[in-house]
């Protein structure tokens, strides 16, 4: 059975750096035969999260039932089918974009957390899922990783997802031109990328 890849873009630039990276990811993917879905967070709608903690309190294996009713479900339903992931954003203000951030709050419904337990618990989902982790910065590569939050809070989503990181790219000085191209050494990183995701190596 084929594979399938979804591919979440939270880049508010369509074609620019971030969207171009995941699109040669699940490119690479659909050549081995995967089946793969781009989503933009800039066009989906997502409420932000309001702390009430109801998704958390009833416990089992699946995320909890949200009281937004929302696009986030539906991307919720999208991951449950789905084999891999691939989430890209860029670097805005040292750390990912805030529709990023407003998607990653939402993830508290990955945890069980009944009122008068003193910590959340993760709860169990399939751990052979994949994912791939891509940002871009201003900074060289080798400094965003250090001085930027963007990769951990990446790894942070898809983890909670129940997804295991086997690939970041980091495309530095990305500010470098109004309209920045992604590098050849990157464009090669996230193809192999995304053979790791559909099996093929």
């Amino acid at each position: 059975m084929a594979k399938k890849i979804i591919g979440i873009v939270g880049s508010y630039r369509k074609n620019g750096m971030i969207d171009r990276l995941v699109t040669e990811t699940l490119a690479s993917a659909e050549a081995l035969g995967a089946v793969t879905k781009k989503i933009y967070l800039t066009d989906v709608h997502i409420e932000f999260c309001n702390n009430c903690r109801y998704c958390t309190q009833k416990p089992g294996p699946e995320p909890g039932k949200c009281v937004h009713a929302d696009d986030f479900n539906v991307i919720l339903s999208e991951w449950q089918e789905s084999d891999g992931l691939v989430i890209g954003s860029p670097v805005n203000f040292y750390n990912v974009t805030a529709v990023t951030r407003r998607f990653m709050e939402r993830l508290v419904c990955f945890s069980y957390w009944p009122w008068g337990q003193h910590s959340p618990k993760m709860r169990s989902g399939n751990k052979d899922k994949k994912a791939v982790l891509i940002t871009s910065s201003a900074m060289p590569s080798f400094m965003g990783r250090i001085f930027t939050g963007a990769p951990r809070a990446l790894r942070l989503i898809a983890t909670t997802m129940g997804a295991k990181p086997v690939k970041t790219i980091f495309a530095g000085l990305a500010a470098q031109e109004e309209n920045p191209v992604p590098s050849e050494k990157a464009i090669r990183q996230a193809r192999v990328a995304g053979r790791q995701l559909a099996g093929g190596q």
